[in-house]
Parts: C-alpha cells; sequence; structure tokens
C-alpha cells in the first residue's frame, strides 16, 4: 500500500476527524529516557533533545512541562509519503484565517495539531475544503 498521491482526491476524499482531549508537546533534554509508562502519540528526537506529543493529563501525570495546547485532527485517508501539495493546501487554508498548525505525517495518514479552542472551526474549514474539490456531504 503506497497511498493516494493525486492532490484533487486526497482534498475531496479527506475525512478529517476531531480526536477527544487535549494534548500537548514538551520535550525531554538529551540523554533523559521517556517516563515509564507514558504512551506519547509522536516521539521525534532532535540534537537538542527529544519532542513528545502526549494528552495533557499524560503530561501532568508525568511530570513534563506542557506546551502548545491543541487538538488533534487526523485526516482519513491514506495519503503517500511522496503526495505533493497536501499538506501546502490545509495549511495555507488554516493559515488564511490565522490559525497555527502543527502537521505530522505518518504512514497512513496525516494529522494536525491545532489550538485547542479552534478545533471545531478548522473542522468547518477542512470540510469545505474538501467539498470545494468535489466532496459531497
Amino acid at each position: 500500500m503506497t497511498g493516494e498521491t493525486d492532490l484533487k482526491t486526497l482534498l475531496a476524499s479527506m475525512t478529517p476527524e476531531l480526536l477527544d482531549g487535549i494534548y500537548v508537546f514538551t520535550t525531554l533534554a538529551p540523554g533523559i529516557l521517556q517516563p515509564e509508562g507514558l504512551e506519547a502519540t509522536m516521539v521525534f528526537r532532535e540534537r537538542e533533545g527529544t519532542t513528545l506529543i502526549v494528552t495533557e493529563e499524560a503530561a501532568k501525570a508525568a511530570g513534563l512541562t506542557p506546551s502548545f495546547r491543541c487538538r488533534m485532527i487526523t485526516l482519513n485517508i491514506h495519503s503517500s509519503l511522496e503526495a505533493v501539495g497536501f499538506l501546502a493546501a490545509i495549511t495555507t487554508r488554516l493559515a488564511a484565517v490565522g490559525m497555527g498548525v502543527n502537521p505530522v505525517s505518518a504512514f497512513y495518514h496525516d494529522h494536525l495539531f491545532i489550538p485547542a479552542e479552534r478545533g471545531e472551526e478548522a473542522m468547518v474549514l477542512l470540510r469545505g475544503l474538501a467539498a470545494e474539490n468535489g466532496r459531497i456531504e
């Protein structure tokens, strides 16, 4: 399974899903291990430290300093890792209304981390973008 690469198909066929809960970004200094039992949605290692995306509750329970309270939107279409312009079209639409977004691409889907208080607004914008590209709801 390689995923979809056609931009119009990706935009028309994406089915955004606003997940429950509040997520946060947090970081661990180099050499510090992830707290045992902490289930991270994402882990990314950089020279400066390890970034974790976790639920707000999990961060508090582990004593981690949270940053960027956000909601997670999963774009339910299997997008190819080689697809061109999909996230650019989405982030441009969100940027047009002053909404920051932290996109994460995984093997099967793309995920958007948007400001916690703007989750429903982002969903309306994403559904509109899908409709403009041929989705009938």
